[in-house]
C-alpha cells in the first residue's frame, strides 16, 4: 500500500494525542502552512514518558517503532528523506558524504536515509560495546532514560581519515526522528567537529519541532564551529507545553499505575499485558526457527558500518530470504508483524518490505524498545497496549525491562520476531521471555535470527619505514640549505601540469581533488613584475614589522628554541623570514623544515612521524603566510590529534580571517610573496598527493622548476624584508607588549563573512569563496575566477589584484563594508562551456 494509501486508511479517526493533549494542554502546532497541523496529526501522535526529564512522548506513526506500520510506508518516509539529501548536497558531495544515525530509534532510519542518498556509507551509534572494536567518538542524550552513545566504525577512517584528521568536503548527514532542543544532534556535531572536523553538516528529520526560541540556534552553531549546517525535515511545528507539564505528567502516570495496580485502571491493566505468559509452555513448543540463510559478509546494521556494496548485496538477497518467511507462514494467516529489536531496525523492516510482495497476508513492522512509556488503552492516546519482557541481550549496563508497544490486542495471527545471534539467549526463550510474552497475542511466533556482524580484528601496528633526510638547496629549491629543509619528494621529472579550466572543471566535478594535478606556473608579463617590485619596495617594512611580532610573540609564549615547520609554500617564505629574524636579533639558529598539508586529506603523516623523531613535538611550531576563512588553521588541528605532543597552534604572518592568536597583524594588506607562485617561494610547486605517486610510506610530492631559474626573486623578496629589520625592531617590542596582554582569541569573522557572501552571491559553497589578497591572487593565478570583491576605496594593495583581474576578463566589483581588502569568487559549477573555452572568458551571472 502507498504511503497516499495508509493516510487515507487512517482518516477520519481521532488523532491519537488527543488523550494527552486535553488532560496536559500539550498542543501540536503547524508551521503555518496549509494542512500544517493536519500532516503533523498523521505523522505523530502523544503519550505519555515515564522519565524524570521529560513527561511527553511524540510517537511516530512512520518509524516502526513503537507504532506497527507498513514497512514499505516507513522504509519509503526515510529513503524520501534520503533523496532530498542527495538533492541538496549534489552528485559528487552525495558520493563524498557519510550518514550517521542515532540508537535506537533512528537506526532504521538513517540507513533508509542512507539507500535514499545511494552512495554513501552508514553508521550508527550504538550502546553495546563489543570487544575489539576501538571507540572512534561518543555523546551523551541528555533527555534519554539511557544515554551513552558509542560510535565503533570497522574502517577507522569512515569519520575521519588517520584516526583524527578531518574530512572537509565530506559532509555528515546526521539522521534523528525528530529534531526538538536539537541538543543532542548539535552536541554530537560539536563533539565529532573536533576529532574530524569538516565544512558540511546535513540534519535529517521525520519531524522539525523546535520552539521558536530555539530555531534561531543552528544559525549561530554554524557560525560556532566554522561549517554550514543545513536542516532537512518531513514536518514541521512545534508543540507547545503549559508551565508545569512535567509534574503533571508525572502525575497522571502515578495515578494510572496506582489504578492498574488496583485493578481499576480503565483498561490500563489489560493495555500493561503484563505477566501473561502462556503458562506451562516453554517458548520453543510454540516458535518456529526459520533459517534465513543471510549473505556472508554483509553486517546486520550500520553499528560498525555499512557501505554501499553491502547494500548492493543485502538487495539481491531480499527476495529469497523473504520467500523463506512466507513459506513458514501459515495459510491463513491474514495479519502479520515483523518485530525488530531494539538497534537491530534495518535487517527486519528490509525483510518486512520484501515479505510484503511475497505474501497476500497484511504486514506491518515495528520493534521492541528500551523506552518505558504508558499504556493507555484509548483511541486518542498513542500507545494502546505494552508488553514487558526481560533484556535478552546482556547489555553492558545490566539487565532491565523491555517493552513491545501496540502489539497486544492489535490481532496479529503471526509475529515475526527478528532478532540478531548476540539477543538469540537463554533469557528470549525462557518463560516470561520476549517469545513467551508474544505468545499470549497471537497464534504463531516465528523466529528469524541474523548473524551478528563482527569486524575483523585490526592489523598489528607496524614498525614505521625508513624516511629520508629532508631535501635542500640548490639540490631541491632556489634557497640557501640552512633556510629550509623539505619534507617532500622531488617530483620534478613527472608531467603532473593541467591547463586551469580542466583542473577546474575536474574539481568541481568530484573527479579528481586539486591536489593530484599541478596548474601550468603562472610567467608574469613585464608590467606584473614591475608591479610585484613596486609592491615589495612599499610593502617591505610592514612585512618586516609583523615578521618581528609573530616570532616575537612565539618565542615569549611557545619556545624559547621553537622548531619552524612551514606548511608549504606558502608559509615557506615566512618561515625562512621568522628564522633569519631570530638568527639576526638573537643568535639563535632555528630549525625549519617545509611539510605538506591538503585540503581535504589532512597533513603528511610521514612528515610528523619525521620530526617526531628528531625533535621534541612540544616545541614544533607551525607556520603558515596568512589565514583566509581558517580552513587549514582547522584541517591542522585535526590532522595532529593522531600525534602525541605537537601543539595545533599555528602561527601566521597575517590573520585577517580572525582564526588564530599567534600573528603579525589581522590587517589584510599585500604580501607580495602572494602576488608570484614558485618564482618567490624557492622554485617549489605547491604539494601533490595523488595515489600513484605518494605510496603509504612516502613524504608528499612536489616539483622543483629549475627551468626558471632565471625569473627567481625568492631571495629577493627574503633580503628586501630583511634589509628593514633594524629599523622596525622598536616599534615590534611595543606591538609585542601590546599583543601579550590582550585577548587574541580566535574571532572566525572570517569564516561568517564567507558564509554570508556564498549564500549572497548564489555559490552555496564556501571552498568557492577566497577572501583576503592572498587567497584572491592564487584565485586569479591558479582557479577560474568568477568575479573579485573589492573593498571600497582600496589603494595600492589591490593594483596588482585590478592587472590580474584585467588580463583574465575577470569583473572586479566595488562593496561596500567587507571585512576583507578583497574576496576571489572561483566560477560556480565550472565547466569550460560556462566561461569559455580557454578559461579567461568569464560570463557573470
Amino acid at each position: 500500500m502507498s504511503e497516499r494509501a495508509a493516510r487515507k486508511e487512517t482518516a477520519n479517526v481521532v488523532w491519537s494525542g488527543s488523550w494527552v493533549a486535553e488532560r496536559l494542554g500539550v498542543e501540536l502546532v503547524g508551521n503555518g502552512a496549509p494542512g500544517g497541523d493536519g500532516e503533523l496529526r498523521e505523522l505523530l501522535g502523544l503519550a505519555l514518558r515515564r522519565n524524570p526529564k521529560r513527561a511527553h512522548l511524540l510517537v511516530s506513526n512512520v518509524l516502526g517503532k513503537h507504532v506497527p506500520q507498513r514497512p514499505s510506508v516507513v522504509y519509503g518516509a526515510g529513503f524520501e528523506l534520503g533523496l532530498r539529501v542527495r538533492e541538496l548536497l549534489g552528485e559528487a558531495l552525495s558520493r563524498r558524504s557519510v550518514v550517521l544515525g542515532y540508537a535506537e530509534t533512528a537506526t532504521g532510519l538513517g540507513h533508509a536515509v542512507a539507500d535514499g542518498l545511494g552512495v554513501a556509507p552508514y553508521l550508527h551509534s550504538t550502546r553495546r560495546p563489543v570487544e575489539g572494536v576501538a571507540r572512534a567518538g561518543g555523546f551523551e542524550e541528555s533527555h534519554s532514560h539511557a544515554t551513552s552513545h558509542l560510535l565503533l566504525p570497522e574502517d577507522p577512517t569512515l569519520l575521519g581519515t588517520g584516526g583524527g584528521s578531518g574530512r572537509a568536503g565530506e559532509p555528515l548527514v546526521l539522521v534523528d526522528d525528530e529534531f526538538s532542543t536539537g541538543n543532542t544532534v548539535l552536541n554530537t556535531i560539536r563533539a565529532l567537529h573536533e576529532l574530524y572536523p569538516r565544512d558540511r553538516y546535513v540534519i535529517v528529520a521525520l519531524v522539525d519541532m523546535r520552539s521558536p526560541a530555539d530555531r534561531g540556534r543552528l544559525t549561530e552553531f554554524a557560525a560556532e564551529i566554522g561549517a554550514r549546517v543545513d536542516l532537512v525535515a518531513r514536518g514541521t511545528g512545534t508543540v507547545r507545553l503549559p508551565d508545569g507539564v512535567l509534574e503533571k505528567g508525572q502525575a497522571l502516570v502515578a495515578a494510572h499505575d496506582r489504578a492498574a495496580e488496583a485493578g481499576d485502571g480503565g483498561g490500563a491493566a489489560a493495555a500493561a499485558g503484563a505477566g501473561s505468559s502462556v503458562p506451562g509452555r516453554e517458548a520453543d513448543t510454540f516458535c518456529t526457527r526459520v533459517e534465513l540463510e543471510w549473505p556472508a559478509g554483509v553486517p546486520d546494521g550500520g553499528r560498525h558500518g555499512f557501505t554501499p556494496a553491502h547494500r548492493a548485496t543485502l538487495e539481491s538477497a531480499l527476495p529469497a530470504m523473504a520467500a523463506r518467511i512466507a513459506d513458514a507462514l501459515n495459510g491463513d494467516a491474514r495479519r502479520v508483524l515483523v518485530l525488530g529489536f531494539e538497534e537491530l531496525m534495518y535487517a527486519p523492516l528490509r525483510l518486512g518490505t520484501a515479505l510484503e510482495d511475497h505474501t497476500d497476508a497484511e504486514v506491518r513492522y515495528s520493534t521492541t524498545t528500551r523506552s518505558p512509556v504508558l499504556a493507555v488503552d484509548d483511541p486518542g492516546y498513542a500507545i494502546r497496549s505494552r508488553l514487558v519482557f526481560p533484556a535478552h541481550d546482556n547489555p553492558a549496563d545490566g539487565a532491565g525491562d523491555r517493552f513491545a508497544y501496540n502489539v497486544a490486542g492489535a490481532g496479529f495471527d503471526t509475529v515475526v520476531v527478528v532478532v540478531d545471534s548476540a539477543a538469540d539467549t537463554p533469557e528470549l526463550h525462557a518463560p516470561g521471555g520476549l517469545l513467551a510474552e508474544l505468545a499470549a497475542h497471537t497464534s504463531h511466533v516465528l523466529l528469524v535470527v541474523v548473524p551478528s556482524y563482527v569486524p575483523s580484528p585490526a592489523p598489528e601496528r607496524q614498525e614505521p619505514h625508513m624516511l629520508p633526510e629532508p631535501l635542500r638547496g640548490p639540490v631541491f629549491s632556489s634557497y640557501e640549505p640552512d633556510d629550509v629543509g623539505w619534507l617532500l619528494q622531488d617530483l620534478s621529472d613527472t608531467e603532473l601540469e593541467a591547463p586551469t579550466e580542466e583542473r577546474e572543471e575536474a574539481i568541481q566535478s568530484g573527479g579528481a581533488h586539486y591536489a593530484e594535478s599541478l596548474p601550468v606556473e603562472y610567467q608574469p608579463s613585464a608590467e606584473y613584475q614591475d608591479l610585484f617590485k613596486a609592491a615589495l619596495d612599499l610593502s617591505a617594512a610592514r612585512i618586516a614589522r609583523a615578521v618581528g611580532t609573530v616570532t616575537e610573540t612565539v618565542l615569549a609564549e611557545r619556545s624559547p628554541r621553537p622548531v619552524l615547520v612551514s606548511l608549504a609554500r606558502a608559509g615557506t617564505p615566512v618561515g625562512v623570514l621568522m628564522r633569519r629574524w631570530a638568527q639576526h636579533r638573537h643568535g639563535l639558529d632555528l630549525p625549519h623544515y617545509a611539510v605538506s598539508i591538503v585540503r581535504g586529506r589532512g597533513i603528511d603523516a610521514n612528515a610528523l612521524r619525521w620530526l617526531a623523531a628528531h625533535h621534541d613535538p612540544a616545541d614544533v611550531v607551525f607556520v603558515d603566510g596568512w589565514t583566509g576563512k581558517g580552513a587549514i588553521t582547522r584541517e591542522l588541528s585535526a590532522a595532529l590529534a593522531e600525534f602525541e605532543g605537537f601543539d595545533p597552534e599555528i602561527a601566521v604572518l597575517a590573520d585577517p580571517g580572525g582564526c588564530v592568536r599567534t600573528y603579525g597583524t589581522r590587517e589584510d594588506f599585500l604580501i607580495p610573496s602572494a602576488c608570484l607562485n614558485s618564482t618567490v617561494s624557492g622554485l617549489i610547486s605547491r604539494t601533490v598527493l595523488r595515489s600513484d605517486l605518494v605510496g603509504p610510506h612516502d613524504f608528499h610530492g612536489a616539483k622543483f622548476y629549475r627551468e626558471l631559474a632565471d625569473a627567481d626573486v625568492s631571495g629577493h623578496f627574503l633580503d628586501t624584508v630583511a634589509e628593514h629589520f633594524d629599523e622596525v625592531v622598536d616599534a615590534v617590542d611595543a606591538e609585542v607588549k601590546e599583543l601579550l596582554a590582550a585577548d587574541r582569541a580566535p574571532t572566525w569573522d572570517g569564516w561568517a563573512a564567507v558564509e554570508r557572501i556564498s549564500e549572497e552571491y548564489g555559490i552555496h559553497d564556501v571552498n568557492l569563496v577566497k577572501p583576503g589578497v592572498g587567497e584572491t591572487t592564487r584565485v586569479l593565478l591558479r582557479r577560474v575566477p568568477w568575479k573579485i570583491l573589492a573593498k571600497r576605496g582600496a589603494g595600492p594593495d589591490l593594483e596588482h589584484i585590478r592587472l590580474l583581474a584585467q588580463q583574465r576578463g575577470v569583473p572586479v566589483e566595488e562593496v561596500d563594508e567587507l571585512p576583507y581588502t578583497c574576496v576571489g569568487l572561483i566560477h560556480p559549477k565550472y565547466t569550460r562551456g560556462a566561461t569559455g573555452a580557454d578559461g579567461k572568458a568569464v560570463a557573470s551571472q
